[in-house]
């Protein structure tokens, strides 16, 4: 897991749109790069869900937020309408550049194992920093818990 202080690895990923983005820290004050497991599941859509609600809330405090998964970016597409997500997801099928965040490998489900998407979240400052770290979260309440922790890192 990479911690506060950490240099954040780069990100150049395609979007729900096939379109290929390059995550630029210094566009925002804070960047928050939530990993997913799964888009239009229970969790992963009560997570996003969240991140829209608070949305206003972000904005308001010049915060980008960027989904990650190891989806194909056409399944990105239709789970963005179907919630009406106002921010960018990004498709990772190899799980690079969720390796390189340490939120990606071997997992178990049913008595099955398998390489995906851990669910941690990352918050980086504008010079590329992680400044805040979030293992293995809950997807509820995990947004505003997001606001309100970059509210303490404010003062």
């Amino acid at each position: 897991m990479l911690e506060p202080g950490d240099a954040a690895p780069p990100i150049a990923l395609s979007d729900q749109h096939g379109d290929t983005v390059t995550v630029d820290p210094a566009d925002a004050r804070y960047t928050v790069v939530y990993f997913y497991p799964r888009a239009d599941t229970p969790g992963c859509t009560a997570e996003a869900c969240g991140f829209r609600d608070e949305w206003d809330a972000f904005e308001e405090a010049d915060v980008a937020v960027v989904g990650v998964s190891d989806d194909p970016a056409e399944d990105l597409a239709p789970f963005a309408e179907k919630y009406d997500l106002p921010f960018t997801l990004l498709s990772d099928p190899d799980g690079e550049v969720a390796s390189a965040y340490d939120s990606y490998g071997e997992k178990q489900l049913f008595g099955n194992t398998f390489d995906g998407v851990f669910r941690n979240t990352y918050v980086i400052d504008d010079d590329g920093t992680v400044v805040l770290a979030y293992e293995g979260v809950s997807p509820e309440d995990h947004a505003v818990e997001i606001v309100d922790d970059i509210a303490a890192l404010d003062g």
